[in-house]
Formats: structure tokens, C-alpha cells, sequence
């Protein structure tokens, strides 16, 4: 029978909270600064990728140990666990939209879309730790 790997996932949490630590240093950016500063671009897009990377490796892992399920895509790992009552519904459709982000960040397509990365960082300080907590529950 599939097990999960509660130490895999406690590992993913401690490195995704860590990252989160760091992109909350920049939640207090206004916009202007966020376009003109290059380097603080490169930091906060690569921390949004790999934080929602982790993120969507914590459903992966649980759905297929746990449930014995694939999801068909970053996106619907999260509708998956919602289904299977880790997270609501209606937290999952919101949280499932940084696996479009994330995946605009890794394969860099066409031009990204500076505001949305920018307003993702409000977005994810506030989500994540959400996400955090129900998966920490559901291991218990």
C-alpha cells in the first residue's frame, strides 16, 4: 500500500517557508520599484517559481501516495486535493492560478506579466501559509 512520506513533505514545507521568509522581505514594494529594479525581478520570479514548485510537488506526492491518483496538470493538483477534502473548493480555485504563473515562470513564455508577478507576492505571503496549515492538518 502507497505511503506518504510525511518527512518528504515536512522537508518541502520547512524549504517552502523559508522562501516564503525571504519574498516577504519584498511585500512592502510598491510597483514602480519593482519594475525598475532588475534584480529584485529576477529574485522575486524565481522565489514564486520554486515556492509554487514545492508547493505543487506537496500534491503530487499526497494524491499519488495517498489516493493513488495523477493529476493531469500543476492546476488540477490543487482542485485534486480539494476534492479529496484537504482544502475548500473555493481556496483550491484560487490557489490553482499560481500553477499558471508558475508555469509562465519556468518556461518564460512570450512576456511576463510584470504586474501579475508583482501582485502574485501579496498573494502568495497570504496563500501559502493557508496551504501550509490544511496540509499540516490533513498529516496529522
Amino acid at each position: 500500500m502507497p505511503r506518504i512520506d510525511i518527512q518528504l513533505i515536512n522537508r518541502k514545507i520547512k524549504l517552502v517557508s523559508e522562501d516564503l521568509a525571504i519574498l516577504k522581505k519584498y511585500k512592502d514594494l510598491t510597483l514602480d520599484e519593482y519594475l525598475n529594479d532588475p534584480e529584485i525581478k529576477l529574485i522575486i520570479e524565481r522565489l514564486l517559481e520554486i515556492i509554487t514548485g514545492q508547493v505543487i510537488d506537496i500534491n503530487y506526492h499526497i494524491l499519488k501516495e495517498e489516493y493513488e491518483s495523477i493529476p493531469t496538470d500543476y492546476y488540477n493538483s490543487f482542485i485534486n486535493i480539494a476534492k479529496n477534502k484537504i482544502i475548500t473548493e473555493e481556496f483550491a480555485e484560487e490557489i490553482a492560478k499560481s500553477a499558471g504563473l508558475r508555469n509562465a515562470l519556468a518556461h518564460n513564455y512570450d512576456k511576463i506579466d510584470d504586474e501579475l508577478v508583482f501582485n502574485s507576492i501579496k498573494i502568495a505571503i497570504i496563500q501559502i501559509p493557508q496551504y501550509l496549515s490544511k496540509i499540516l492538518e490533513f498529516l496529522k
